[in-house]
């Protein structure tokens, strides 16, 4: 199967000029990372296809996704957490889920049911996370019940996946499609795949019997808060029908540094989206054949997604709310008077005007 991959659109494809800029934007960079302490670990709650579980989440860091080295996409400032040199060696990524297992042990009554591993690229990219190394975790994990790596597409082989499957896990994929529309994913995300490689890494993850978890992005640049919602809803609606992807997340866009997003931000460009959004989204797509989430980052904050400061934490607990039960009616018991000015924006704001409100 001839699959796209991050080297063949690094220049000659249209996306030169995206790709250019991120990498000027990523030079400012000055930090560095020890390549034995993973990026974050935490312990929370999620829904799965077998109800609510515990789940330690780790994001390994790693030398960092091969797209975003080319340029990469227009949000996402994860590559700028990763350590220089392009790679981490097997016993140093063994080390830093040794970090997590110590945090988990710190943190709660007992191991978590639910597994989730996210690298600033994809879990199973063996330029990131070498085959030994992905073994190993496997084995590390064999005992729980459930298991989450993310991945671009083209990294989703049959293989790789079964690494997790062969011991017993019941394994999901979370694929950062971002949108099901393939223009807006092109030219707003600079993402160089398709719908058609999403659902081909459905197929090869339910052939080893493996689900797939659907990462969406709601409102990157360029488009218009209405535009936005309208998007998101027709993406969760398109994913929910693909065999095999059995799980929305969507994740509101948060302005994060060394990204074209914090530059248009810092110009008056950008604005993330309202918490009003998120919550049309979800009552919106509440019915479809899928589980669907969203755990906005940064909530209530400038750069994250936010209403007017007053009401943020009370939204922001029903959405939460909604990821757990999945009953839209939690939305009935929120309300502020900046909703007359959500509604007013998704009203009157277009691509020419926007932000229309900061």
């Amino acid at each position: 199967m001839s699959k796209p991959s991050p080297e063949a659109f690094e220049q000659g494809r249209g996306m030169d000029a995206h790709n250019e800029v991120m990498r000027d934007i990523r030079a400012e960079k000055s930090e560095t990372y020890d390549p034995h302490e993973p990026t974050r670990v935490w312990v929370d709650e999620d829904n799965t296809p077998d109800g609510v579980k515990q789940s330690l989440t780790i994001i390994l860091n790693t030398g960092g996704c091969r797209w975003a080295r080319a340029g990469g996409c227009t949000m996402c400032g994860y590559v700028a957490e990763s350590v220089e040199g392009g790679s981490v060696a097997h016993e140093a990524l063994m080390d830093q889920i040794q970090v997590c297992l110590d945090h988990e042990a710190e943190n709660a009554d007992e191991p978590a049911d639910l597994i989730k591993i996210y690298t600033s690229g994809s879990f199973l990219d063996e330029r990131e996370v070498p085959a030994e190394t992905r073994r190993a975790i496997a084995e590390t994990f064999a005992d729980r019940e459930r298991i989450v790596v993310e991945s671009l597409p083209d990294f989703v082989e049959a293989d790789r996946v079964s690494d997790f499957t062969e011991v017993g896990l019941e394994t999901d994929v979370a694929v950062g499609l971002e949108t099901a529309t393939d223009r807006v994913r092109r030219d707003c995300v600079n993402k160089y795949f398709e719908f058609a490689d999403f659902e081909e890494a459905c197929a090869e993850a339910r052939s080893v019997g493996a689900g797939v978890k659907a990462y969406l992005l709601l409102k990157p640049p360029f488009l218009a808060e209405p535009e936005a919602a309208t998007d998101m809803i027709d993406s969760i609606e398109r994913c929910a029908g693909v065999e095999g992807c059995h799980t929305v997340s969507m994740n509101p866009c948060n302005v994060q540094r060394y990204t074209m997003v914090d530059e248009l931000f810092f110009e008056g460009g950008y604005r993330p989206p309202w918490l009003w959004t998120v919550a049309h989204v979800l009552e919106a797509t509440a019915d479809v054949d899928a589980i669907v989430v969203s755990d906005p980052v940064g909530h209530g904050s400038e750069r994250g997604a936010h209403n007017c400061g007053e009401c943020d934490d009370r939204v922001q607990t029903a959405i939460k709310d909604f990821d757990l039960r999945q009953d839209p009616s939690v939305f009935d018991q929120v309300s502020c008077e900046c909703e007359a000015t959500w509604e007013y924006v998704m009203d009157a704001e277009t691509s020419y005007n926007m932000p229309l409100v900061r």
